[in-house]
């Protein structure tokens, strides 16, 4: 359980806490191995590797739907990860985070209508530096996350 700052409690499923887990010892795996200054698909395709290994399902660059006045708009916006079709993983090989990296997962996570999601900038040191976990303050666990097809 998370707290917003104002009081307000989150609570994040367990299973979804349990693929943050998998996600965080993946990333650390990954930047073990390869460290900083590659680019950002060699960490995706090291990741999903990782994440394989351990039998876990997830999909690459999954579509992100926007609609727009009841209309869906393909604008060709794509989620790097998502694990077991509940947890976002966004990853990034920049020189440091900035707002609307973290702008981005957020919109993301509303969209999708996800708890949880996971911002990981590979081109750090130290991993941990670049670990971000970013919850969606508008979820709606009445609602099922969106489905999506690739």
């Amino acid at each position: 359980m998370r707290t917003t700052g104002i009081g307000e409690r989150i609570v994040v499923p367990a299973e979804v806490e349990t693929l943050a887990t998998i996600a965080v010892n993946a990333a650390f795996e990954v930047h073990r191995e390869l460290g900083p200054g590659l680019l950002e698909s060699a960490y995706e395709a090291a990741f999903a590797w990782e994440l394989e290994s351990q039998g876990v399902r997830f999909q690459r660059q999954v579509p992100v739907p926007v609609h727009y006045k009841g209309r869906r708009i393909e604008l060709g916006f794509r989620a790097d990860v998502l694990m077991g079709s509940r947890l976002l993983v966004e990853l990034k090989a920049v020189e440091g985070i900035l707002p609307v990296h973290k702008a981005q997962v957020i919109t993301y996570l509303k969209v999708l209508n996800l708890p949880l999601g996971l911002l990981i900038n590979f081109n750090e040191v130290l991993i941990k530096d670049g670990l971000r976990r970013v919850l969606n303050l508008r979820h709606d666990a009445t609602r099922s996350p969106v489905l999506l097809t690739q």
